[in-house]
C-alpha cells in the first residue's frame, strides 16, 4: 500500500508532472542477487548434478536438525547449513512462490535498509527460522530448505511500517518511521493480516496442504523468521528515529 496525497487547487492549476512510477522489474541489486543465487542452485540441482551429487549437496547445504544434537560428530558444514539452506528449494512451485514473495516484500525493505543491512537481515531472520525449527524438532531427520523463513521476516518488518510504502523517488521503500508495537497492534489492517497469515501457516503446516508443495510446510520456521523480523527490525534500520508520539523510549 502507499499513501497518496491529494493535490491542492494551486497544484492542480500548475499541472504538475505525473508521479514517478516504479518499473515492474526495478528490483534492488541485493534482491536480484538472492533470486539469482536461488535460481542458479535450483537449476544446478535439477539439470546438472546426478542423483549422488544431489544427495551430497542436500546433506551439506540443507538444515538437518538431528545433526545439531551432537550425536553425529563434527563437520564444518554445521556452521554454514543454517544459512545455505535458504538458497535451496524443493521444486519449481516452491521456488517460484518464494521468489514472488521475496520480490514483493524484499524490494521495499532493501530500498529502505540498503544492500548490506538487507543481507544481514536476511541472514539473521533465516537463522532465527531454523533456530525455532530445531527447538521444536531437535531430532528431526528431514532436511529443511527454502527462503520462506527469511521472507517471513520481511513480512514481519513490513508490519512494523503498517505496510506503507513511499514511491516518490521511483523506487518503492517502506515509509518511515518504524511504528511502535502498541500502534501496530491497534491497526485493524495489520492485525487482520497477522491473523490471516498465522492461520494460513498453521493450517498448511499442521494439515500438510499447500498448492504445489511436495514436502511438509515448515510453519515453525515461518513463525521464527516472522518474529525475528517483527521485533528485531530496528537493529537493522539505520534510518530509525525515536517516534515523535508518546514516550521517547521505544526499544521494541
Amino acid at each position: 500500500m502507499s499513501e497518496q496525497q491529494n493535490p491542492t487547487e494551486a497544484d492542480t492549476a500548475e499541472s504538475p508532472p505525473p508521479p514517478a512510477r516504479e518499473p515492474v522489474f526495478n528490483l534492488p541489486p541485493i534482491v536480484l542477487a538472492v533470486i539469482g543465487i536461488c535460481a542458479a542452485v535450483f537449476l544446478l540441482q535439477q539439470y546438472v548434478l546426478n542423483d549422488a551429487q544431489q544427495m551430497t549437496l542436500l546433506y551439506d547445504g540443507a538444515f538437518i536438525p538431528v545433526l545439531y544434537t551432537g550425536q553425529y560428530g563434527f563437520d564444518w558444514f554445521l556452521f554454514t547449513r543454517p544459512f545455505t539452506y535458504a538458497f535451496m528449494h524443493g521444486g519449481f512451485a516452491h521456488i517460484a512462490i518464494n521468489m514472488v514473495w521475496l520480490a514483493a516484500f524484499g524490494s521495499p525493505l532493501a530500498n529502505r535498509l540498503g544492500g548490506l543491512w538487507f543481507a544481514l537481515f536476511f541472514a539473521v531472520t533465516g537463522l532465527a527460522a531454523v533456530a525455532l525449527f530445531w527447538a521444536i524438532h531437535p531430532y528431526g531427520e528431514a532436511p529443511l530448505v527454502g527462503a520462506s523463513g527469511a521472507i517471513s521476516g520481511m513480512m514481519g518488518a513490513a508490519a512494523r511500517f503498517g505496510f506503507r510504502t513511499d514511491r516518490s523517488s521511483g523506487k518503492a521503500a517502506f515509509a518511515s518511521p518504524v511504528l511502535p508495537i502498541s500502534l501496530v497492534l491497534r491497526s485493524r489492517g495489520v492485525v487482520i493480516f497477522l491473523a490471516v497469515w498465522m492461520i494460513i501457516n498453521l493450517a498448511t503446516g499442521l494439515l500438510g496442504f499447500a498448492p504445489g508443495a511436495d514436502g511438509q510446510i515448515a510453519w515453525e520456521a515461518h513463525i521464527g523468521g516472522f518474529v525475528a523480523g517483527f521485533f528485531g527490525l530496528r537493529w537493522f534500520d539505520w534510518r530509525w528515529q525515536p517516534p515523535e508520539w508518546g514516550s521517547t523510549d521505544h526499544r521494541t
